[in-house]
């Protein structure tokens, strides 16, 4: 997403607010890890305009500055009470992974009805960092997106949270300094897809000694998996390469008609599994310093798999 502060542009034609839509769209996204979430976001932000009378409409200087300052409240509000409803959630909560190559575009055309396919892929949306955004607090969250991600000052953000400017900056830089904390060496594409084949391998040979060697041996490794209640699977993250290696290759061997395909996942290449055709686990991986694995992501949950099912034809 550009850096570039928000166009304070005077255009309030219906055509001119609605064009923003995607704008909103990947606003909520990396606010929320939901696309369904993001679209929730996104019809109400437009709500809250169509409420407003024609007078006031006209009063607002840059109808696109109003509708992120709505949308990132929203978002907030939403945040706060999913910290909630997830005391309730069985098992690990993880983002939603989504198809595609970072840097591969959306196409304006788009009018498809999952909104997944209208959201911009880079390094705001991997896998490794919505979960770290995850952890951080909700205003902290909103500050950052909306400052780093999305141009907004300070001071326009500070009417979104409800604290000051100078506050809204410390809680951007403490998101900041825990996602810096967390971020993973950068690695080719290519240098990762191969790590990422060569584990696929592995798994398919029931290559206990190779998967172990492809992970990281440090005792850091990790594998945290989402089913949500949904789909049965491990509920706490697990940890160390042997646990893992042992992890895939037990749930191979209950789920033989499982086939596996490195594709890009979030940005980054990944593992799609699929059975009988259908979607069946999205798998994000991190790679570390030393090109080991060292993070993986597993989705199972099938609220969360909508995207690459619908690529499935289903």
């Amino acid at each position: 997403m550009s850096d570039a502060p928000l166009p304070a542009a005077a255009d309030h034609s219906l055509s001119a607010v609605f064009g923003e839509r995607r704008v909103l769209l990947n606003l909520a996204f990396r606010m929320l890890g939901s696309s369904y979430d993001a679209e929730d976001v996104v019809q109400e932000t437009y709500m809250r305009w169509y409420a407003l009378s024609e007078d006031d409409q006209r009063e607002i200087r840059s109808p696109m500055a109003w509708l992120v300052r709505v949308a990132g409240r929203i978002c907030l509000d939403h945040l706060s009470s999913a910290r909630v409803r997830r005391e309730r959630y069985v098992g690990e909560w993880l983002p939603e992974p989504l198809p595609g190559a970072a840097g591969a575009g959306v196409d304006p055309a788009a009018t498809g009805p999952d909104p997944a396919d209208q959201i911009s892929l880079d390094e705001s949306v991997t896998m490794g960092v919505l979960v770290v955004l995850d952890s951080v607090t909700p205003a902290e969250r909103v500050a950052f997106i909306l400052h780093d991600i999305f141009g907004v000052p300070f001071t326009e953000i500070a009417e979104t949270v409800g604290r000051s400017p100078a506050a809204c900056r410390q809680l951007a830089t403490s998101a900041r300094r825990r996602l810096r904390a967390a971020e993973p060496p950068a690695i080719r594409s290519s240098r990762h897809r191969d790590v990422v084949s060569a584990f696929k391998h592995a798994c398919e040979t029931g290559d206990l000694d190779t998967l172990v060697g492809l992970l990281d041996v440090t005792a850091t490794a990790t594998a945290t998996a989402d089913g949500g209640g949904r789909v049965r699977t491990a509920l706490r993250p697990v940890v160390g390469a042997d646990k893992i290696a042992r992890l895939f290759l037990g749930v191979l061997r209950k789920a033989p008609g499982v086939s596996f395909r490195v594709e890009d996942v979030s940005g980054r290449p990944g593992l799609v599994g699929r059975v009988d055709g259908v979607t069946a686990a999205v798998i994000g991986i991190d790679l570390t310093q030393e090109c080991r694995i060292g993070r993986l992501w597993l989705m199972m949950h099938p609220d969360k798999l909508h995207a690459w099912r619908t690529r499935d034809g289903r």
